[in-house]
């Protein structure tokens, strides 16, 4: 056997450079094939370990992968909003441990604005035991205050002090500023290698100030100062005067709404002329008080006219001044208050995208997401990160298999080549055979060296293609984290890389025999006779 061994390795070695490419081509497939699984399991840990430590995501009643993209990954639009006060109710839960309310619905030049609290930072966990930490500054606490991921002050160059402008809507789709409530950064969080780089955190109390201050600035400004006036200071006076403006503002959209023409008045057809003694009015307007008349574009009106408009500007005054002195409206659960007509609209104040749970016992998760998506009281979707996740991956796992199966043509090809420079080399190996069997080599021993041969070339291949991904793997570890946010973890070969490599080999193996067939039918004499 090591005389078998001793010329397989002095026939490669005198075939140097034919060897060394049949060895790269395997080697190169091997590197794709390990590769490709290599990166598939870091990309699937890297997905898995973006959240831990929460047992129930809860969001509005929606698919599974929405509420898990849009509140982990911060991918696609939510479903809908929930009540403030349903969290509070299932915080109340006797299996709930710990709630963090979690608030899209904002961007800040193309990264998306979350609304939270304080135990966001202490509750969120990442990979193994990974822990949110800050590279400088501290957490956000008051309504002014923003908390700004690694990648959002890496990108925009923001520090602690930075003043940032929250813009209404998701990110890329955002309609307005809101310019009445400016942020400032007072925390930046260290690199985590997640969706969390790419947030900014602001507290709830941050997002209700922000649009009632908004609301404040669009609305009746006079009813708005007088409710602050009037108001004690505080959180509680604040949010009353927050109210009274979002009231004014209901009240000026109310009134600008085009007014049906009173009973009796002749309708025309469109393009016909008016019934005579009909006023012109411009599409969308009130038509003028019966018996006012008709004063042409740039023409002085009559007195009479300029009283009716001084009454009616005394009018407004007068109810201005009726609802300032009026007590403060009562604060209602969920946002809600009553307009002019009695009815209760739900501004969004006291809503929120969806809620994290800590469960006290891990297996009470099962029970309570089974009470939460029967809840009467508002309908909802609790999942499990983890079933999710799951989920997720059986949706893409056709990539996957479309990744493997491009693997496995390389190494067909790469096979193939192998047995191509096996094959051909037997024409100059032609006397070299013929030697052997002259001095006794039978064909057992031809047909060793040939397999031996195909073998340690499979093997030299495996080896080298194994060692450019570990290679790759340390290289590239960082820069790919940094660019991607994935963790590829240096770690050991595991059974499906195992049963490629064992493939290569079996194969590599096989092909062997095909030349040792070949050169065993080669006749003794036609070995040893020359060729022109």
């Amino acid at each position: 056997m090591r005389l078998i061994l001793r010329l397989a390795l002095a026939s490669l070695r005198s075939r140097k450079l034919t060897t060394a490419l049949t060895v790269a081509s395997i080697a190169l497939s091997v590197t794709l094939l390990v590769g490709i699984e290599t990166v598939r399991a870091g990309v699937r840990d890297s997905f898995a370990g973006t959240i831990r430590g929460v047992d129930l995501i809860v969001g509005a009643r929606g698919g599974t992968l929405q509420v898990l993209l849009s509140s982990v990954f911060g991918i696609g639009s939510p479903s809908g909003s929930v009540q403030l006060r349903t969290m509070e109710r299932w915080k109340a839960h006797p299996a709930v441990k710990w709630v963090v309310p979690y608030s899209l619905g904002d961007s800040h030049r193309g990264f998306r604005v979350v609304g939270t609290s304080t135990e966001f930072y202490e509750r969120y966990r990442f990979r193994k035991d990974g822990r949110i930490t800050f590279a400088s500054g501290r957490v956000a606490q008051s309504d002014s205050d923003v908390v700004v991921g690694s990648e959002v002050a890496e990108r925009l160059k923001y520090t602690v002090g930075t003043p940032v402008v929250v813009t209404h809507g998701l990110r890329d789709i955002g309609t307005s500023n809101h310019d009445a409530h400016p942020f400032r950064v007072v925390g930046v969080l260290a690199r985590t290698f997640t969706p969390i780089d790419r947030s900014v955190y602001v507290t709830l109390e941050g997002i209700e100030a922000m649009h009632g201050e908004e609301a404040m600035t669009g609305g009746a400004p006079v009813v708005a100062a007088a409710a602050t006036s009037r108001a004690a200071p505080g959180p509680d006076s604040a949010k009353a005067a927050r109210k009274a403006a979002i009231i004014a503002a209901n009240k000026r959209r109310a009134a600008a709404v085009p007014v049906a023409p009173p009973a009796g008045t002749p309708m025309a057809m469109p393009g016909a002329e008016p019934p005579p003694g009909t006023p012109m009015v411009m599409p969308g307007a009130s038509p003028p008080p019966a018996g006012a008349p008709l004063v042409m574009p740039g023409a002085e009106p009559p007195p009479q006219v300029v009283e009716q408009v001084k009454a009616a500007a005394a009018t407004a005054r007068k109810d201005a001044a009726r609802v300032a002195a009026e007590p403060a409206p009562e604060e209602k659960s969920g946002g809600e208050h009553d307009d002019e007509h009695g009815e209760a609209h739900d501004h969004g104040d006291d809503q929120i995208t969806s809620f994290f749970v800590g469960t006290k016992n891990r297996f009470e998760a099962l029970m309570l997401q089974r009470e939460m998506n029967t809840d009467l009281v508002e309908p909802l979707t609790a999942i499990i990160p983890g079933v999710a996740l799951g989920e997720l991956w059986q949706n893409i796992g056709s990539a996957e298999v479309g990744l493997r199966v491009i693997a496995m043509f390389a190494v067909l090809i790469s096979i193939t080549g192998m047995l191509v420079a096996l094959y051909s080399s037997l024409e100059a190996r032609r006397r070299e055979m013929a030697i052997l069997r002259a001095v006794g080599a039978g064909p057992t021993t031809i047909l060793a060296l040939l397999v031996l041969e195909s073998t340690m070339l499979a093997f030299l291949g495996c080896v080298i293609g194994v060692a450019i991904v570990y290679a790759g793997l340390a290289l590239g570890q960082s820069p790919i984290e940094q660019r991607f946010g994935i963790h590829l973890a240096l770690r050991a070969l595991g059974e499906t890389e195992y049963g490629y490599l064992a493939m290569v080999m079996i194969s590599g193996m096989l092909i062997g025999f095909v030349p040792a067939w070949k050169a065993y039918r080669t006749s003794l004499v036609d070995g040893l006779s020359p060729r022109a």
